[in-house]
């Protein structure tokens, strides 16, 4: 076990909060990038991204700096928000604790993970070279450990990019040698869904389960109304521009993106009769399938409690939604994501067979249901040096569930 698991753990891992794409109701498409984005996004996200080379030599060192910290110093609304987001957490001991064994046995694979979980140049150990790779002459390690850091979307060569500013701000005034760090370069190609996708989309030719790619967020989301009506990835998980990248592990986002209702055929119950109900979920406000990835699980639940407030436990019902894949990746268990626009429906019916029972019915998010299994089966198999750190990661993954919906009704 232990000699496979590194050799999928990065595609397990890749960046990070939905079966094929549903059906366009109308036909719209949603609007491609302008040849001046296209060929940025060409330009900014050609991979992997190169070292900064030597800052301008009238630069402070604070403005030759990559760390977020220092970043903050004038943008501290934008470090605030970094510091509370899962790009923050991108290095953290969940991936970090199985790079340490991955860097030796397979560093190719291992220097793939930090496309995404730590894009900069500087935040890599090796660099390629004959033979596997060899030390990396502008290793930073303690900026490696910070993960996405804003120097991995905003600086290139020490240039600083960024979206246009917003309609009605005052110019900037003087030129741009005089500004701090020598101003920035808009591009509105920033605002777009496809500045996120080289993380969070895999290619046509890459990892795929049942014919789908392991992550499909873009493609998703380029298939659902929200992309018809010009919604953008950044529009959810950044409001107003905020550097919150809000998903499945936040409970507030995720109910914004769901309508749940619970339909009973009557209110009261006599000891005899059939309890009916169904319980939907309409995803009305999710951009892409819900849960997008294959690590979150969303359990719907049912049962009856007697008199007494204690479980009948022949009552209890469970639906999973979710991409149910095996630990090693070889294949889709099943596939019961709910596409954007789309519903999901449980059903459930029971005879009544005493007085004083009532009907409860909770919707549970676990964000790391895969972690949570992952890291257990790796530290029974011998997670090595990075097992103190495997230890930390499942700790916080098996905390990390909560409830969106929970009601309890009278019956009989």
């Amino acid at each position: 076990m232990k000699a496979t698991a590194w050799s999928w753990l990065g595609m397990s891992l890749v960046l990070a909060l939905l079966s094929g794409n549903p059906a366009r109701s109308d036909g719209a498409e949603p609007t491609s990038p302008s040849p001046a984005e296209q060929d940025f996004l060409e330009r900014h996200w050609g991979g992997p991204i190169p070292p900064q080379g030597e800052p301008p030599e009238r630069f402070s060192p604070i403005e030759r700096s990559l760390l977020p910290a220092d970043c903050g110093a004038c943008h501290p609304v934008q470090l605030a928000d970094w510091k509370t987001s899962l790009h923050a957490k991108s290095m953290g001991p969940g991936i970090a604790g199985q790079l340490v064994e991955m860097v030796q046995s397979e560093p190719a694979a291992a220097r793939s993970c930090f496309h995404c979980h730590a894009p900069l140049a500087e935040q890599a150990v090796q660099v390629p070279a004959a033979g596997g790779g060899r030390a990396n002459p502008v290793f930073d390690a303690g900026l490696r450990s910070q993960g996405i850091v804003c120097a991995g979307c905003h600086v290139r060569g020490h240039q600083r990019f960024g979206p246009p500013r917003r309609a009605g701000a005052p110019p900037i005034a003087g030129p741009r040698e005089a500004l701090p760090h020598n101003g920035f370069t808009p591009s509105s190609a920033f605002l777009r869904s496809e500045f996120c996708a080289g993380c969070h989309q895999f290619t046509p030719d890459g990892f795929t389960l049942n014919g789908k790619p392991l992550e499909n967020t873009f493609e998703e989301w380029r298939a659902s109304p929200a992309a018809r009506r010009g919604r953008h990835c950044q529009d959810c998980p950044m409001p107003d521009r905020r550097h919150l990248w809000r998903g499945i592990h936040d409970p507030e986002m995720v109910k914004s993106g769901v309508r749940i209702r619970l339909v009973t055929g009557q209110t009261r119950y006599r000891p005899g009769d059939r309890l009916r109900t169904t319980l939907t979920i309409a995803s009305t406000g999710v951009g892409h399938y819900f849960p997008t990835y294959v690590t979150p699980r969303i359990v719907v639940r049912a049962e009856l409690l007697d008199a007494t407030g204690r479980l009948v436990p022949e009552s209890v019902e469970e639906r999973a939604i979710g991409r149910d894949v095996s630990l090693d990746l070889s294949r889709e268990i099943a596939d019961t994501r709910i596409p954007p626009g789309h519903r999901f429906t449980m059903k459930y019916s029971r005879r009544l067979d005493r007085p004083g029972l009532s009907l409860r019915v909770t919707v549970t998010v676990f964000p790391d249901h895969f972690y949570t299994r992952f890291f257990e089966v790796l530290l029974t198999s011998g997670a090595g040096e990075g097992a103190a750190q495997i230890e930390a990661a499942l700790e916080v993954s098996r905390r990390s569930s909560f409830t969106i919906f929970s009601r309890d009704l009278a019956l009989t």
